[in-house]
């Protein structure tokens, strides 16, 4: 199978990779982060206008390009690899999923935002009960008249301090369902506690009490977006997969570097035959989690249970790596491995976060073996 870019995907990366290179400070990232709104709104706006990459897996027909998981793919190594907090995965691949396969007005008109920049969606699906599951939900919306009346909980709502929508599931009498909330127009009835995680991303735990929405904040059919959403977390899942393959290869390639100019007994510690396979074990569950992501991307447009299977593979093995290339790069660089003044401490922090999304890696090893025994 050829696994070759083509012409105008190896143009989407280079494009970015450079943008990033050139404007993407990792200090000036973490100060937003920490002290600041949460992210660079000039950064997300120059995806939109300078490069395009905000539409670039969306349909033409809300002004994208077109594009499918492979592009979706090009553009979560990059922003990895660069660790770029904005939201691109929540907003894009989960939502802009979501919203895509909803169809309708309000959806159209959100994906339009969303390409041009003005608009950031995250979703709100989790809750304290469902772990895993997005489908376990016990948020409820009411019709009352024309509208819905909306009441529950939702824990662990990615990006949602920065969004200016969020996309809420709630259970009505046919089942679950999706509502969109324009968080400008949602003054009474909904309470949000927003935080910073580990990894200096935001998210908020929200409290939704007697929220009024008009009958068009429905989007698609009641009581049918349980088989979308399972789809938009493997979306995410899969994302994410590509983006731990760039955090892994900027972790890597620092930690070769550094083992070439750390000196010890008078010698590069790189030039110790312990550490170079320990190196060596680095790169080659680094190639597993290439070729794993890889499984997933190209199957995301398969039918369900080999999604399924194929996500699953692929986040288990990812996490793995995950997890043992950032400990073992914190080790090799000493005590500073987890230090803010260098980049690895803030991508070993990135790495832990990426188990845990969009499924554990042991729920993921679960779901595989379930579905291959199925």
């Amino acid at each position: 199978m050829d696994f070759k870019l083509s012409k105008e995907q190896e143009l989407l990366r280079d494009g970015l990779v450079k943008f990033l290179a050139t404007r993407y400070d990792l200090e000036t990232s973490r100060a937003a982060a920490k002290t600041g709104a949460g992210w660079q709104p000039e950064i997300w706006s120059g995806f939109a206008d300078e490069l395009g990459i905000l539409g670039a897996a969306l349909p033409e027909e809300v002004g994208g390009s077109g594009g499918g998981p492979v592009e979706m793919m090009v553009i979560a190594e990059a922003l990895g690899q660069a660790l770029v907090i904005e939201p691109y995965v929540d907003t894009v691949v989960v939502a802009g999923g979501l919203l895509r396969r909803a169809g309708g007005p309000v959806a159209t008109s959100l994906l339009e935002r969303i390409v041009a920049g003005t608009a950031v969606v995250a979703l709100a699906a989790t809750e304290a009960a469902s772990g895993d599951n997005w489908t376990q939900v016990a948020t409820v919306a009411e019709r009352d008249g024309d509208g819905w009346v909306v009441r529950g909980a939702k824990i662990v709502a990615a990006s949602a301090p920065l969004a200016s929508h969020l996309l809420l599931t709630a259970r009505t009498d046919n089942g679950i369902s999706l509502f969109v909330v324009d968080l400008a127009d949602a003054a009474t009835g909904l309470q949000a506690h927003h935080y910073r995680t580990v990894d200096d991303r935001r998210a908020s735990d929200l409290v939704v009490d007697g929220l009024r929405l008009p009958g068009s904040a429905l989007l698609g059919e009641e009581g049918a977006a349980g088989p979308s959403l399972e789809q938009a977390r493997d979306e995410g899942a899969a994302a994410i997969c590509a983006e731990a393959v760039g955090c892994m290869r900027k972790v890597l390639d620092d930690t070769v570097e550094y083992a070439k100019q750390r000196q010890q007994f008078g010698q590069p510690i790189g030039s110790f035959q312990v550490l170079q396979h320990r190196m060596v074990d680095m790169y080659m569950e680094l190639e597993q989690s290439v070729s794993a992501a890889y499984l997933a991307i190209l199957n995301l447009e398969a039918e369900p249970a080999v999604r399924a299977r194929a996500v699953s593979a692929a986040k288990a093995t990812v996490g793995r790596a995950a997890r043992f290339i950032g400990q073992q790069a914190v080790q090799l660089h000493g005590g500073m491995g987890m230090t803010e003044e260098l980049a690895i401490g803030h991508y070993f922090k990135r790495l832990t976060a990426l188990q845990y999304e969009f499924g554990s890696t042991d729920h993921h090893v679960t779901r595989y073996a379930t579905l291959t025994r199925a």
